[in-house]
């Protein structure tokens, strides 16, 4: 296996243990060059399952660009690897568990957005404006302004909410003009 600090091939297995579900197998590895320690995951191959992008190209599943893609969302959040490798996982679980050899790349958006929205507003902003491509402010607004009054009747229209719903709307109202 190759270290990921410093690319040597040379490393020795600390601990295996099974993953969650018995889906992989989790191995604390150390580098016998730098003596640093890193994991690995080894799973089954399963059949490969392929994603039809927008314009109908179809490529491999790939879990490291959705993985990849919660990362950036997350940057500088409270969100753990962890929450974010599981997802994936049990994403991925799903999406074979069912049998297609296809998925849409706009089912598995909409998975991830779901998620973010689940586990944190301000990642699942910041994915929304990506994968929903806004077109200008007020697109982005509006996805905030629904957000806002969907967190604010969970909350019963706290004093906060109001407030920040109210300077959203003015900010809304000054860029249309």
């Amino acid at each position: 296996m190759k270290c990921p600090f410093c690319s040597s091939l040379e490393s020795k297995v600390i601990d295996s243990r099974l993953a969650k579900e018995d889906t992989s197998i989790r191995r604390r590895r150390e580098c016998l060059s730098c003596k640093s320690r890193f994991t690995t995951y080894e799973r089954v191959e399963e059949m490969e399952l392929l994603v039809i992008k927008k314009g109908g190209v179809r490529e491999p599943f790939d879990r490291s660009k959705i993985i990849a893609g919660m990362i950036k969302a997350c940057e500088k959040r409270p969100i753990s690897m962890e929450v974010i490798e599981n997802f994936v996982s049990d994403l991925e679980r799903v999406i074979q568990e069912r049998g297609d050899r296809e998925v849409e790349s706009s089912e598995i958006g909409e998975r991830v957005i779901n998620k973010l929205y689940e586990i944190d507003e301000v990642a699942y902003v910041r994915f929304a404006s990506v994968y929903r491509s806004f077109k200008d402010v007020n697109q982005f607004l509006n996805e905030l302004t629904d957000l806002l009054k969907e967190k604010g009747e969970q909350m019963k229209l706290g004093r906060k909410t109001d407030s920040t719903l109210h300077a959203l709307t003015l900010i809304k109202d000054k860029t249309k003009k």
